[in-house]
């Protein structure tokens, strides 16, 4: 995929992510702090099965920090910086493996992101009893994984992929037969 067909198609993406992290903010999921759909995700797992992997960190920094500042709360920054780069590191690796299909990487990236951002919360509160507030977010991060998954393998699915790139510079996620 040519240069400025792949950034555009990155900007659509980190525009629908905007959209999308904005929506979320505004649905009352839950009365559990930390608990969110993760909506967003599906288009971060979309990106790096069509985009690869370097592109789709960016794209998330650029998520994380627009949404963090248009949010007005600079903190979520830090928060979502850590859960997302732990979650796409994840998901990465996962992605790339024959047999892990995008909902398998969407369950760990889930489950990654809650401990990303509890990681960072114990060291900027100083509280290490918040790692026990995990036995509550890690089976809603799976649960909200599963979701995602499913959500970026249909699509994937039913929407044409970009064309592929020509030169394999970087690594990208291995594409099933029948279920990315």
């Amino acid at each position: 995929m040519k240069r400025t067909r792949r950034l555009t198609m990155a900007a659509i993406l980190v525009s629908v992510m905007l959209v999308l992290g904005y929506l979320e903010s505004l649905l009352p999921v839950s009365s559990v702090p930390g608990i969110k759909l993760g909506l967003s995700n599906c288009v971060l797992l979309i990106s790096l099965y069509w985009l690869g992997v370097w592109l789709s960190f960016e794209m998330m920094l650029v998520k994380v920090v627009l949404l963090g500042l248009l949010m007005g709360n600079p903190m979520m920054i830090v928060y979502s910086l850590a859960g997302g780069t732990l979650s796409l590191t994840l998901m990465s690796i996962l992605s790339g493996r024959k047999g892990v299909s995008a909902i398998g990487a969407g369950i760990a990236g889930g489950v990654a992101h809650n401990v990303g951002q509890i990681a960072v919360a114990m060291l900027i509160l100083q509280t290490p009893s918040l790692v026990y507030y995990l036995g509550v977010l890690m089976p809603v991060g799976a649960g909200m994984g599963f979701l995602t998954g499913t959500v970026a393998r249909t699509l994937m699915r039913v929407l044409p992929p970009p064309v592929r790139l020509q030169n394999k510079q970087e690594h990208e996620p291995q594409m099933e037969e029948n279920a990315p």
